[in-house]
């Protein structure tokens, strides 16, 4: 039987060719719905061919943006930025977003799924949060139904955080922890929450979801968990919170990239990345590092190759 392709639902995802939007993108073609990818990037290659129409952000012409829109009944929101870079900046980057929540009011999107982060909060004082915080209020007051996702640190192929530590604990001598690495993380696994963004666009009920995964780890524990599962003969060391990010700056010179910043640092040393509820999540960290050591952390990942050039 052949499926009439008008009469599928669309969805638009941003962020689709990228990471988190790209395991969406395919969770929605795997259950049938159309998809129309809005990104920052329309000449890249399209990783789905003629299956996903694409359409650039139009940020500086809001009724285009607002007609890229149209049509669609789900939005699913992954646009922003791990770190401030030449003339992108958190605060941009917010008022890009609320641009977009309201191209998508003006053309007729029912639901938005947001992809936020845990522990968001408009009076954060790390700006990563607070921006999330600050948009997950605007949702709240948009009139738009709503799920607001919460994910942790997301592993999976393609991420960078799991991957590059494990590819610095297989390439350096020797591996800093800032501070005492008591702090915890609950990494969650991005299909499982690719499948939390999917069901929750299903539905009608507003909600926030914190996605995360059924393991939780210090930082250390984390560290010398995944180079266990590489073999890794690094030496593992504490360094105070600044200096660790002075060697990092300086390693990122070699390799043409941030690895790591002060907000990073801080919001883990905070317990940012952990919840209070239960988890969501059904994939363990541990056991996909053991089903993928021998791949993990083979090549370096770059966040300004893959965001900024």
């Amino acid at each position: 039987m052949t499926v009439d392709m008008e009469t599928q639902e669309l969805n638009v995802v941003t962020g689709a060719f990228g990471y988190t939007g790209k395991y969406i993108t395919k969770r929605l073609l795997s259950i049938g719905k159309r998809v129309r990818a809005l990104t920052g990037h329309p000449n890249r290659p399209n990783p789905f061919g003629n299956q996903v129409a694409v359409a650039p952000f139009h940020f500086d012409n809001p009724a285009e943006l607002t007609r890229a829109l149209q049509g669609a009944t789900t939005l699913y929101n992954t646009y922003w930025i791990r770190f401030p870079y030449g003339q992108v900046t958190y605060d941009k980057a917010v008022a890009q977003t609320k641009i977009l929540i309201n191209a998508a009011k003006e053309s007729g999107i029912r639901r938005i799924v947001h992809i936020s982060i845990t522990n968001a909060s408009e009076v954060s004082p790390f700006p990563y949060f607070k921006g999330k915080g600050i948009l997950e209020k605007v949702i709240l007051h948009s009139d738009l139904s709503y799920a607001i996702i919460r994910p942790t640190v997301i592993f999976g192929h393609e991420d960078i955080l799991i991957n590059n530590i494990a590819w610095f604990l297989r390439k350096l001598p020797v591996f800093a922890i800032p501070g005492d690495g008591d702090y915890r993380l609950q990494p969650v696994f991005v299909e499982d929450v690719a499948g939390i963004a999917v069901d929750a666009g299903q539905s009608n009920e507003n909600m926030i979801v914190d996605a995360v995964g059924p393991e939780i780890f210090t930082y250390e524990k984390l560290i010398r968990l995944i180079a266990d599962r590489v073999q890794s003969k690094a030496k593992i060391i504490h360094l105070r919170p600044g200096m660790a990010l002075f060697l990092s700056k300086f390693i990122g010179y070699m390799v043409k990239d941030v690895v790591l910043t002060r907000d990073e640092v801080e919001g883990l040393i905070a317990n940012l990345l952990v919840s209070k509820n239960t988890p969501t999540g059904k994939t363990r960290l541990s056991d996909w590092l053991s089903q993928h050591a021998d791949t993990i952390g083979t090549h370096y990942a770059s966040e300004l190759n893959r965001h900024y050039r």
